[in-house]
Parts: structure tokens; C-alpha cells; sequence
């Protein structure tokens, strides 16, 4: 028979606790306290998306037709363009990659991708 560990957390039904409160009997005094939200938060600002350009390619790519979302403005991150490729993609349900500062999407899916795009807030040109 082993000696029961000093530093051991009982779990089981002690004083302090009940069998679906193990930790009840802790001392939570050394946390610190949860900060209160401010009266007047600020909202953020909403960041400007700019306008976009759609075009399709087929050269250099065996006849595949594929759509280009180009324009993006230096305030979208690479980060962000990633997300936003990420996202047409399992909209779509097709591949694509981000080329430099370019969205390139697989298919001819022109319309749906126009409609993500004005949802998330971009003007967009380019083909129909």
C-alpha cells in the first residue's frame, strides 16, 4: 500500500466539496479579478474594402478556365487574402490558390464568386 500524496487534489467527496464539485473547497484568492467593459467602448472602424477586378485566364493552364481577383489594396494582409481564398473556395467548392496579391479560383464561377465578394463588401468589376 502506497502513502497518499500531500500535493494531491482529492476528488472524490471530501469537506469543501461534493462528488460534482471536486474543486469547490480551492482558494481562488491569488486570481485576479475580471475587468469590467467600459461604459462608452469605441467601435472599431470599419476598414474600407476597396474595389476588386475579376477576369478570366485559360492561358497556360492546359484550356482550364480559371477565374483572377485582382486589385486587392495594401491594407489587405497576406493573411487576409489567405482567409478570404479559403473562403470563396468551400463556398464554391472548387480550388484556388493566392498568387502574390491575387486570388486565383479553379472553374468559370463567375457569378457566385461576385456575390461573395459584394456581401463581404467589395466593389467589384471586371466580367459578368
Amino acid at each position: 500500500m502506497s502513502r497518499p500524496n500531500p500535493r494531491k487534489i482529492a476528488t472524490d467527496a471530501t469537506p469543501g466539496g461534493t462528488l460534482f464539485q471536486p474543486f469547490a473547497g480551492l482558494n481562488l484568492g491569488a486570481l485576479p479579478e475580471p475587468e469590467a467593459p467600459a461604459d462608452n467602448p469605441v467601435p472599431p472602424q470599419p476598414c474600407k474594402k476597396g474595389r476588386v477586378i475579376l477576369r478570366r485566364e485559360t492561358a497556360r493552364r492546359g484550356g482550364k478556365s480559371v477565374i483572377v481577383i485582382d486589385g486587392f489594396e495594401a491594407q489587405h494582409g497576406e493573411e487576409a487574402l489567405e482567409i478570404l481564398a479559403r473562403w470563396i473556395r468551400s463556398a464554391i467548392g472548387t480550388g484556388g490558390s493566392v498568387q502574390g496579391r491575387t486570388i486565383e479560383i479553379q472553374g468559370d464561377a463567375v457569378g457566385r464568386i461576385r456575390e461573395i465578394l459584394t456581401h463581404e463588401g467589395f466593389l467589384v468589376g471586371g466580367i459578368q
